[in-house]
């Protein structure tokens, strides 16, 4: 008689189900199992390949010259991609209310949920971050100084930067948990993930713009503190065993091991405990306070008041508004969801108006080839990837269930709740990034002069924020939460800033050789000719079936 085979380890039973969990969502509707994908690569095919190709051409750049600075090209910009996933989809992967009523009863250590979570995340972080390497493994060959160990060596930094970065995440949230408690959780999970998104950010560009400045045979000796960014550590452990082997080289390598080493043994090891005590405190219910009986909230005084009474007359539109309205200020899944996906974002084009200010400090236009004012002009045409970012976000929701009885009420079709979710996420978010890019070009010292450079991004904001609710797609809160989508949102990063930089560079040339006006007017006739056909595509879109 065979012996009876020994049962699967709960650890890998936990991560088979969370992966399961990504790969085909939290719920059945629409799900077919001849087409439900059995991999992250056949989950993530489009964006894997967008992200290969984008990685090539930066990579081609770097044909022949140092390791050192391939690998921090390839380290900054993969940062860049990783802390946004990551930065966006943790907070829904680690703290889930579904999973409390099949998980918490049976005898699962909240150690071993945890590295099943973060499984899960590191694995779908290395294959971005391998599809965005991949012709770096290739080119780094064709250096002078290197050998052909570099692919395995940079296959490693790059899986090392991935652990250092899930990690730094998963111990900002234990060290909330551990210093504020359940009371503050939710709100501290969103400021938490939109700071690390922008660190991320920030951090990744640094690597980029040093190496514009210095010239591609930049020496770590002339800029110290290049020791202190992330992407610099992993790329000095590709320089110290395939490059030049410098000192500087290996310190930098032995401070990012010792950094991940420590990072993962205390979100891992240490403050483990706190993200049990965290996981079990999750659905305690929390008291609302109460607000005085018969006082009105703002937001219905604001909707009854111009001018949003006049943009708001039809009921339909003006409910979606005010339900949208509510979930962006108040429902902690949306807020995990929407802000740390946008925030990370919008640091862009700050970076090109700093870097834009400083380059043309002393330089006259005629220098400056037409091209004055280009960073004005770009945070303009930035604006657009607000919008569409959000109205994609707003779509999913925990309490997608409810989203149902959208079909049932006497609703022609998805229109005027498109329409009302699309004002909001104008009124509300895009609204209020116009006014900080404006303020932001105004204190650089460019004054009032260039902000006209603006108008074009705010002409082309309507187009922008129609495009997600073509065929009615963009109902607010009707679809169930997919950690997939948040690895798409460097690919419409991607695709927003090679728009925004043809509109950009249109503008720039038009203001600097005296015909903005003629540009404006050619502007605004198109954007009226594709509004109009995107209006009437809207309006006469109609409800699809549910499976």
């Amino acid at each position: 008689m065979n012996a009876p085979s020994s049962p699967p380890s709960p650890a890998r039973t936990l991560r088979r189900l969370f992966l399961t969990l990504f790969l085909r969502g939290r719920t059945s509707r629409g799900l077919r199992k001849a087409s439900a994908p059995k991999s992250v690569g056949s989950k993530l095919t489009f964006i894997l390949v967008i992200y290969g190709f984008v990685g090539s051409m930066m990579a081609l750049g770097f044909m022949g010259k140092p390791v050192f600075s391939l690998s921090l090209y390839l380290h900054s910009m993969t940062l860049v991609f990783l802390g946004m996933f990551v930065a966006s989809s943790a907070g829904e992967v680690l703290f889930n209310k579904d999973e409390a009523d099949i998980l918490m009863h049976r005898p699962v250590t909240a150690r071993a949920m945890l590295w099943a979570k973060i499984g899960v995340l590191v694995e779908v972080s290395l294959w971005l971050a391998g599809a965005f390497n991949l012709a770096g493994f290739l080119v780094g060959l064709t250096s002078a100084e290197t050998w052909w160990l570099y692919p395995i060596v940079h296959a490693i930094s790059t899986a090392c930067q991935a652990l250092f970065c899930t990690g730094c995440i998963v111990m900002i949230y234990q060290l909330c948990l551990r210093w504020f408690g359940r009371e503050r959780l939710d709100g501290l999970m969103t400021t938490a993930q939109v700071f690390v998104g922008v660190g991320a950010v920030l951090v990744g560009q640094l690597g980029p713009q040093l190496i514009g400045r210095t010239g591609l045979k930049m020496e770590v000796a002339n800029v110290w503190w290049i020791c202190l960014l992330p992407s610099a550590w992993f790329a000095g452990m590709d320089d110290a065993l395939c490059g030049t082997g410098n000192r500087s080289s290996w310190i930098m390598a032995g401070v990012g091991l010792a950094a991940t080493a420590t990072v993962l043994g205390l979100a891992f090891g240490k403050l483990a405990r706190d993200y049990e005590m965290g996981l079990q405190t999750l659905n305690e219910a929390s008291s609302a306070p109460r607000g005085r009986a018969g006082r009105r909230r703002w937001i219905d005084v604001l909707v009854k008041a111009p001018p949003l009474c006049w943009w708001l007359r039809d009921s339909i539109s003006r409910a979606s508004f005010l339900l949208t309205a509510a979930y962006l200020m108040r429902d902690r899944d949306v807020k995990l969801r929407m802000y740390p996906g946008i925030a990370p974002m919008l640091v862009m084009p700050l970076i090109f108006l700093l870097q834009g200010n400083r380059s043309q400090q002393g330089v006259s236009p005629h220098v400056m080839g037409g091209f004055d004012g280009y960073a004005v002009a770009f945070s303009g045409a930035y604006l657009g990837l607000i919008p569409m970012l959000a109205l994609n976000l707003i779509r999913y929701s925990q309490q997608w269930q409810a989203g149902d009885l959208f079909r049932v009420a006497p609703i022609i079709g998805p229109s005027p709740l498109c329409d009302g979710t699309r004002r909001a996420i104008l009124c509300f978010l895009a609204l209020p990034a116009l006014v900080v890019f404006a303020v932001f070009v105004y204190l650089l010292g460019r004054g009032s002069s260039q902000l006209p450079l603006l108008i074009p991004g705010i002409i082309a904001l309507p187009i922008y924020a129609l495009v997600p609710c073509i065929g009615g797609k963009a109902v607010p809160l009707s679809l169930p939460t997919e950690e997939a989508k948040s690895a798409g949102r460097g690919l419409s990063m991607i695709g927003v800033m090679l728009i925004s930089g043809l509109l950009a560079a249109g503008a720039t040339l038009a203001w600097n050789y005296g015909w903005f006006k003629w540009f404006l007017m050619g502007e605004i006739i198109v954007t009226i000719t594709t509004y109009a056909i995107m209006r009437a595509s809207l309006a006469g879109a109609r409800w699809e079936p549910i499976d």
